[in-house]
């Protein structure tokens, strides 16, 4: 068959009747594929209770570790906030057992669900914008529309499979330290975070570096996991990570959002390649 650009006029009425059909049925049927696998992952995020505008559902996740059993415990997810947290530490030069869990009064959010349900939220109101009723009449229209689309999906899937980095301070200024009863010691350090479909518990032991000692100092910048040595300066001490204990457990519903992401921009990319052959010749003319 030969090429859009140098179609011959019947050819063109043919490609031109495809490109129509093109615009006026299927980019709707996708869009509402979109939506469907959407409304999917936005279900994920809100877990709701039994009754439709019941609390969301609590759910429990032993943490573990292929590489130690220094750290054990239970944390308990409901929607996109840590509700309760359980954790057994067994220091290691003594063996001495530190138990920690949060005040029953406090719950820790986590931002990077938050962000990726709000990322999601975002490209479902993009595609419903474009109802049934709307009469698409560029191939650029369409495209711009999957472009902010994929954005969205982009940004979802990245809050998720991208942890911030963080520096020591800005762990231990962390309102998470203060939700422990009883309190955490000042030893040590809590982070918790998402990691693709892991919720991801670090536990930092430190150790005051003494005045006089001939360790060069040189802070630690911004990590998701600092190792043991990364030193920091916190109020008028000087401290090193002595230990790091890290353990996570895997959050099916987190893994299913990421599948749907990924099936979505698969979609959003399929429908561009299909917009563009056509537009290559078409380019901005109208229907």
């Amino acid at each position: 068959m030969a090429t859009i650009m140098a179609a011959t006029a019947a050819e063109r009425a043919v490609l031109e009747e495809e490109f129509r059909w093109l615009l006026h049925d299927e980019v709707h049927a996708v869009l509402r594929q979109l939506q469907d696998i959407l409304k999917e992952a936005s279900l994920r995020f809100t877990l709701p209770g039994s009754g439709a505008e019941g609390p969301t559902k609590q759910e429990n996740f032993i943490l573990g570790s292929c590489g130690t059993d220094q750290v054990k415990g239970v944390l308990t997810l409901q929607g996109d906030a840590l509700s309760q947290a359980d954790v057994n530490l067994k220091m290691p030069r003594n063996n001495q057992l530190l138990h920690f869990a949060f005040r029953e009064d406090k719950q820790w959010k986590l931002q990077q669900i938050q962000d990726a349900r709000n990322h999601v939220s975002q490209a479902i109101y993009l595609l419903t914008s474009r109802d049934e009723s709307y009469q698409f009449k560029t191939g650029a229209e369409v495209l711009k529309l999957m472009d902010a689309v994929m954005l969205q999906l982009t940004r979802a899937r990245n809050r998720l499979t991208t942890p911030a980095t963080l520096t020591l301070p800005e762990i231990a200024a962390s309102g998470l330290t203060r939700m422990f009863a009883p309190a955490l010691p000042s030893d040590l350090l809590v982070n918790v975070y998402i990691n693709l479909n892991k919720l991801c518990l670090t536990v930092y032991q430190l150790h005051a570096l003494q005045p006089n000692s001939t360790k060069n100092f040189r802070p630690a910048g911004g990590a998701v996991l600092h190792s043991p040595g990364a030193m920091f300066e916190w109020g008028s001490q000087r401290l090193e990570v002595s230990h790091v204990h890290k353990v996570e457990c895997v959050v099916p519903w987190l893994n299913d959002a990421l599948v749907y992401f990924t099936v979505s921009l698969q979609l959003c990319q399929q429908l561009k390649d299909k917009v563009s052959v056509f537009s290559s010749y078409w380019s901005y003319r109208p229907f």
